[in-house]
């Protein structure tokens, strides 16, 4: 095989205290067309990776100096987007659930099976030349901006593994809808995605809503209740303000992110679950550990990996696709004709700070193609769905003439209306 085949291939690092394992390994996966390098430590492990920047590591799980864990956990510190699978001849089941939701692609058992290895390593392992020119990821995520491109790449490399996730962003940015399109391109698509606000629940009631509850556990509890960690169970569970989640709650939490297995309200039996968790927040968390308002050891539980949804001023080439898409979804539901926006309401829009971002927008959508007499959506009717008076927030094309008669009228003061001065 060619040098070039090779690396089109793929560059894969085996990290493993057995050399004769290491020696198997890079057998089979050199006569498949990858580039392999090898080492025998984490230590050894971190500073090529540095180096060489695999699209894939294999590690065992059991090493002397560095186990696998340790190895993954700071492999994803520099980079979690490289996918891990890990090895072991002597794990139990929870070692393999642990290192699934800290964010390996896969988990072997040894002795290895050589077909699936290869077809575990097919999978994951992506060549970063490589640009699929059809993605279909986060459709519903309306977008032409390169902030938002990035987002979405990394999203979906994220899909592929069950490593836990945290998104942060402003209110109205849409995070639930790019966790919810993480679940739909996951190997968990076919089970459910629930998503939960944690500042919208008394916590009384979010414990149980969370957990469950047995029959007579409290009062009014006239019947057992399973919980959204068993409803999601095999699927996603979106925990979505996760900042407001009273102090109470997190310590629990944090048992079940350690565990995997939850104690429903009232019991005395702990239940396992197999859920994948993606946690969101507007407020700022690290101020909020600060303050001693939110426990570290569960922030750093489930920031495993962070993504940032970016507000829309951040993003203002998005709005007027954005714009569109909403008109288009106001006449299919009412089955009415499309409507436009004029171009002083369009750059009117664009400019404007949208401080309630995307759900804003939409709203702001709704209200113009509800109450617009024509099909051809007016600045003043754009700046009423903004609660705007006219003239509020110029256009751009109103800002550049202000610009030029305020310059004009300042060229005319200094040379005493003498404009040849000027020159």
């Amino acid at each position: 095989m060619s040098e070039q085949s090779v690396a089109a291939q793929g560059k894969l690092l085996v990290v493993d205290d057995d050399q004769d394992m290491l020696n198997l390994l890079s057998t089979w996966l050199g006569s498949s067309g990858y580039s392999v390098s090898t080492a025998l430590c984490g230590t050894d492990a971190l500073a090529q990776i540095e180096i060489s920047k695999p699209d894939l590591v294999i590690t065992d799980l059991f090493m002397d100096e560095m186990n696998g864990m340790d190895l993954l956990t700071r492999i994803h510190g520099k980079n979690p987007l490289i996918p891990v699978i890990m090895l072991s001849g002597q794990a139990q089941i929870p070692d393999a659930v642990k290192a699934t939701h800290l964010g390996t692609a896969a988990f072997l058992t040894k002795p290895i099976e050589k077909v699936e290895l290869l077809a575990q390593v097919s999978r994951h392992a992506r060549i970063r030349s490589e640009v699929d020119a059809e993605k279909t990821f986060g459709q519903s995520l309306i977008h032409r901006s390169s902030v938002m491109s990035e987002l979405l790449e990394q999203g979906e490399m994220l899909a592929a593994g069950d490593i836990t996730v945290f998104i942060h962003g402003e209110t109205g940015t849409g995070k639930e809808v790019l966790a919810k399109a993480i679940h739909d391109a996951s190997p968990r698509t076919l089970e459910r995605f629930i998503g939960v606000n944690c500042g919208a629940i008394p916590e009384q009631l979010l414990e149980s809503e969370l957990f469950g509850h047995e029959k007579g556990a409290f009062t009014g509890a006239n019947t057992s209740h399973d919980g959204l960690f068993k409803a999601a169970d095999g699927g996603t569970l979106f925990l979505d303000e996760i900042g407001d989640m009273p102090l109470g709650l997190q310590v629990k939490l944090l048992r079940v992110l350690q565990d995997f297995e939850i104690r429903p309200v009232g019991s005395t039996a702990s239940l396992p679950v197999n859920v994948r968790i993606i946690s969101a927040t507007h407020n700022d968390l690290d101020e909020l550990v600060e303050r001693g308002e939110f426990r570290e050891d569960l922030y750093y539980r489930l920031n495993v990996v962070p993504l940032s949804m970016p507000s829309l001023r951040e993003r203002r080439e998005d709005i007027a696709p954005l714009l569109e898409h909403f008109l288009e979804k106001h006449a299919l539901r009412t089955k009415t004709n499309v409507r436009r926006f004029g171009a002083d309401a369009s750059e009117y829009l664009v400019s404007a700070p949208w401080p309630g971002n995307v759900r804003q927008l939409a709203n702001a959508v709704e209200f113009c193609a509800t109450l617009s007499k024509s099909g051809v959506i007016s600045l003043e009717m754009a700046q009423k769905a903004l609660r705007d008076e006219p003239g509020q927030i110029q256009t751009l094309k109103q800002a550049k003439q202000d610009f030029e008669r305020k310059y004009l009228i300042s060229v005319l003061r200094v040379t005493s209306g003498n404009v040849s001065h000027s020159t």
